[in-house]
């Protein structure tokens, strides 16, 4: 069969963008053919793909958003694919990937009242409404018990139409027998001695992914007489970060990467991964972080953080977010004793839990709901 994936903007170090993918792949192992529509590709182009780049601007990313879904849709009725695939919300998808949270929620609680009467609120409220409503037929694939929850209430999805995936980390960031020797090359790479301590942060969207709060802690950590440093993985705008750092002064011992290749070795160079997220749907890193045995300090509203409870492998912090709780929190987990405690629960949840096959599952599902629609049969 032939599948349409539609994705807004591809960059290679994004966590929905790494899902993207790995299903492109998956289904592509299963004999299927994958035209992709993307406004902005960044990085390589994905092997035997029909990339279609879609060439629309607007003043604003709603008017771009639907002057996307126009062209694709004009597009698609010149040459139809057998189904479409979505990892962003809008009409007319037959199968849609929920790594994003549910929008409606955060702009009833979080936003106030005249931002929904905005255009921009319309837009992506209708365009979640399209995917989520009873009355719809888009099959949802599904990484957040939270969001599941979230999306129920607002619009009474039937639970029929949506499918909890497991996890999906590659086995390479997994631990492995040279594990010990990779941790001690990187960390002379970046000049780090023992007594230093490495507290790492990955994603792109600091602000969303609480960047501003681990530079916070870091410094209070550092008052606290630790030699730590913080190392921030991800693309995204640094300027008022900088600015922070240097205000609370550990500019020195803050240190911006950019989107990189070997996250797998730092995972295992790190000390701590600090995410005090205010925002995430799911939050791949943690269980990434969690699969090398690097021990974890993550709010709450992160879909995956049960996983980090459950293992034993950190600290979960409740709502509502305490910065004083975060610090304390950094400090006890980066204690010899207890991080060793942490390094051992994670590698041994990794062991005994499925946390690797959502990308075999996802396509397996994405495959029988498109052949079962073309057929017009029902979906089990």
């Amino acid at each position: 069969m032939r599948f349409a994936f539609l994705l807004y903007k591809y960059f290679p170090y994004g966590g929905m963008q790494r899902d993207f993918r790995r299903f492109v792949q998956e289904c592509q192992a299963r004999g299927h053919a994958v035209r992709v529509y993307c406004i902005d590709w960044q990085g390589e182009h994905l092997a035997d793909v029909d990339l279609r780049l879609v060439p629309v601007r607007g003043l604003s990313n709603y008017q771009r958003n639907e002057r996307f879904l126009d062209w694709v849709e004009r597009d698609m009725a010149g040459d139809p694919p057998d189904g479409v695939v979505g990892f962003n919300k809008m009409p007319g998808l037959d199968v849609y990937y929920a790594a994003d949270s549910c929008y409606l929620d955060k702009a009833l609680y979080e936003r106030g009242f005249w931002y929904r009467l905005t255009p921009r609120f319309r837009h992506f409220a209708r365009y979640e409404e399209a995917v989520f409503a009873a009355g719809a037929d888009t099959e949802i694939l599904l990484i957040s018990d939270t969001e599941r929850v979230k999306f129920e209430r607002h619009y009474h999805t039937p639970a029929a139409r949506m499918h909890m995936l497991p996890p999906g980390i590659s086995v390479d960031r997994r631990a492995c027998p040279d594990a010990s020797a990779r941790r001690g090359a990187k960390r002379a790479e970046l000049a780090l001695v023992d007594a230093d301590a490495m507290l790492l942060f990955v994603g792109s969207g600091f602000i969303k992914k609480g960047l501003d709060r681990a530079i916070t802690a870091l410094a209070s950590v550092r008052q606290q007489g630790v030699s730590a440093a913080l190392f921030v993985v991800g693309q995204d705008r640094e300027r008022r970060f900088r600015a922070l750092a240097q205000r609370l002064g550990v500019e020195e011992q803050v240190h911006f990467m950019g989107g990189r290749d070997d996250v797998a070795d730092l995972l295992l160079a790190a000390d701590a991964l600090v995410h005090p997220a205010l925002d995430e749907a799911a939050g791949i890193v943690l269980l990434e972080a969690l699969v090398a045995g690097l021990p974890v300090v993550v709010t709450d509203v992160c879909g995956y953080a049960h996983h980090i409870a459950a293992a034993g492998a950190g600290t979960v912090l409740s709502a509502p977010f305490r910065q004083a709780v975060l610090e304390r929190s950094l400090l006890a987990v980066l204690q010899p004793e207890r991080n060793q405690s942490c390094r051992a629960a994670a590698l041994a949840y990794a062991e005994s839990e499925d946390l690797y096959s959502m990308h075999h599952t996802g396509a397996a599902l994405i495959e029988q709901f498109i052949q079962g629609k073309r057929s017009g049969a029902a979906i089990d």
